[in-house]
């Protein structure tokens, strides 16, 4: 989608060439990202790439250093995006606006005796609960 983006417009107006990106790039790389959301490097770094490559269209940012240029053009890394996406993900998760159960994924930390110090004086202490691969009974 960056390559037809870059070959059909023409008129490379920072502004336009933006919403062009948020509304037909940025979707594809962000598709279901709370689901699949990269673990390995390599993989984060192919994501930013096209990012970074829709940054170097404008001949004016092409020398300039990436956080620069997303700052320029008021764009967040992939990476904050996806954190973010994570973020507001579990605020539903643990409000119980999403469909999905709390005790799927966490557990709130016992505030009993020794087992969690009580830190900071909040009850929503989440503990992730232990993924099993093993499928045998």
């Amino acid at each position: 989608m960056l390559g037809l983006l870059s070959r059909t417009v023409k008129f490379r107006s920072v502004d336009i060439m933006v919403h062009l990106y948020k509304s037909l790039v940025r979707p594809h790389l962000e598709y279901s990202t709370s689901i699949w959301s990269p673990h390995y490097e390599k993989d984060k770094v192919l994501l930013e790439k096209v990012q970074r490559r829709f940054a170097r269209l404008f001949k004016d940012l092409r020398f300039r250093e990436y956080d620069e240029r997303l700052k320029i053009l008021r764009l967040w890394s992939l990476e904050e995006r996806r954190h973010r996406s994570d973020l507001l993900e579990l605020f539903e998760i643990v409000r119980g606006l999403s469909a999905i159960p709390l005790t799927s994924f966490f557990k709130l930390a016992d505030r009993s005796a020794g087992s969690v110090k009580p830190t900071r004086g909040h009850a929503w202490k989440l503990i992730k609960t232990h993924s099993n691969t093993d499928i045998r009974l």
